[in-house]
């Protein structure tokens, strides 16, 4: 359990560096597990207890930290709420979750909440100081299995978003999937992604148990990263596409010393085979991938040490315990090899989604697995090959495409820094490819003709694309991901424009 965890955590590793804020100063791993019991103790003041939910409306940092970990030792539920989304969205999240105490950045405390304004520390002794009781500790108590931990919201691309709620037996059995029995061993790494993402909530306990030491970074950036690694001589690497991507293309990758990297780890989306062909080569790493979803906990992925094209054409097979299922509209098993819905089924799957029993039925299907909502096939291989989302596919002539097919194909063009795939509405084929495409060289960016003869060998015709935007960068969520419903709206946007402008008079109709 994530309490027990952090108190031998802090007997075996005691004064061992565990984080380093993001100004530099250190928290060890006695500091993580002294500081969280006061803060607890200050949060049973304010009228906290087991079953109670705290939101944390934080950017990663110490506070969001400490907030966690206290409230796991009362038996309090922490939904994580991105620091990044609007107000609007924000709201929404809130209103979902139903805390019962908001710890918030300050300057945008929530409507209708009670809300602590929480500032950036500038040491160990100012974080949460409002909550913190000086040298008190709770009272032991014993987590049972099923007690909700943690609430982990989706991105919301398709509404609002839903929590996913994880209890301890989630947690215990993710925690034993990635270190097993062991204590230590673990490096020095960085944090890459907002702390109310999957992979902190769900991975904490591991991460203590290995005793590494993390940087925090408030707000990622390629440069930060590169610095990071270069300084520190990590030796491993993660991040979502996106994330290699950006390190990939900044000015001053060559200047660093990256050396020491000798893995690189890329999750939370597909990653392209031009993307992983460089990073491999420019790193000089090997790369792995792994796949999952925010119900679903953990799921599939490729090795180190297998073969070089699995983290390319995959995204490998599931980890032991994790039963994959590609199915039918009817739940039923697809034929092998046929493009189908991917659904998880294992113990580290979600208990279900907070507060919203309807949503919960229609995530499951009725042997337990859950839906990812992506579509895949399973090649010859055993390897899981991703499409796309079920609700990205479009049809062209009466045939489905795929983006993240053609995304693939594209990526490995010279002159492609970055690509999409949407589509538009045609008035003949019912609707039609548009490649997004973010230029290598922005004065010589690829034209339709370029692109559609490098597709040319390696997909039919009704796959390429028929129209093209040439953009600096690429719509992501706060997530990370590619959005695609902006990159819906450009697309829909840039139509209307060109429209207006075929229209004589200036466009009026």
């Amino acid at each position: 359990m994530l309490p027990t965890t952090t108190r031998v955590a802090s007997q075996r590793f005691g004064d061992a560096p565990a984080y380093f804020a993001p100004d530099g100063w250190v928290i060890s791993y006695r500091d993580l597990d002294r500081v969280s019991d006061e803060v607890a103790v200050g949060l049973t003041r304010r009228g906290i207890g087991a079953g109670d939910v705290v939101a944390l409306v934080l950017p990663p940092g110490p506070e969001y930290l400490f907030g966690y970990l206290a409230a796991a030792k009362l038996g309090a539920i922490t939904a994580g709420v991105n620091h990044r989304l609007t107000t609007g969205e924000r709201e929404r999240v809130l209103e979902r979750a139903a805390p019962r105490l908001v710890l918030n950045a300050g300057g945008a405390a929530p409507d209708d909440h009670d809300a602590i304004d929480v500032g950036r520390a500038g040491s160990l002794a100012e974080v949460l100081q409002p909550l913190r009781a000086s040298g008190a500790a709770p009272p032991e108590r014993v987590a049972d299995p099923e007690e909700t931990l943690a609430i982990v919201f989706t991105s919301g691309t398709t509404g609002i978003p839903k929590g996913a709620e994880y209890c301890h037996r989630q947690i215990e059995f993710i925690t034993r999937t990635d270190v097993g029995d062991r204590w230590g061993g673990g490096a020095r790494t960085f944090t890459g992604t907002s702390f109310a993402h999957l992979g902190f909530m769900t991975k904490l306990e591991g991460n203590l148990r290995r005793g590494g030491t993390t940087f925090i970074t408030e707000r990622w950036t390629a440069a930060d990263a590169l610095r990071l690694v270069a300084d520190h001589r990590m030796t491993s690497i993660a991040g979502v596409p996106a994330q290699i991507a950006l390190m990939l293309r900044d000015p001053d990758f060559d200047a660093h010393n990256l050396s020491s990297v000798r893995f690189i780890t890329v999750g939370g989306g597909p990653v392209t085979p031009g993307l992983a062909d460089e990073a491999r080569a420019r790193f000089g790493a090997a790369l792995a991938t792994r796949y999952s979803c925010t119900e679903a906990g953990i799921g599939l992925g490729t090795g180190f040490d297998d073969p070089a094209e699995d983290a390319v054409v995959s995204v490998g097979r599931p980890h032991a315990a994790v039963d994959l299922a590609i199915l039918d509209d009817d739940d039923l098993p697809v034929p092998p090899g046929d493009v189908g819905a991917i659904c998880l089924r294992s113990p580290a799957v979600m208990a279900r989604y907070w507060r919203d029993p309807d949503a919960t039925a229609g995530a499951f299907t009725a042997d337990g697995h859950v839906r990812t909502g992506d579509l895949g096939r399973v090649d010859d291989q055993g390897r899981l090959r991703l499409v796309g989302r079920s609700k990205e596919m479009y049809v062209r002539g009466g045939y489905n495409v795929y983006p993240v097919e053609v995304e693939a194909e594209l990526s490995t063009h010279p002159a492609v820094g970055a690509i999409a795939i949407g589509s538009r509405t045609d008035p003949v084929m019912g609707e039609i490819g548009v490649a997004v495409v973010v230029s290598r060289d922005p004065a010589n960016p690829p034209t339709l003709l370029d692109l559609r003869k490098h597709l040319a060998t390696s997909l039919a015709t009704y796959k390429l694309p028929e129209d093209i935007r040439v953009v600096d960068a690429l719509p992501f969520t706060a997530m990370d991901k590619l959005d695609r419903r902006a990159l819906g709206a450009l697309i829909a946007a840039d139509a209307d424009a060109d429209a207006d402008a075929d229209k004589p008079d200036g466009g009026v109709s």
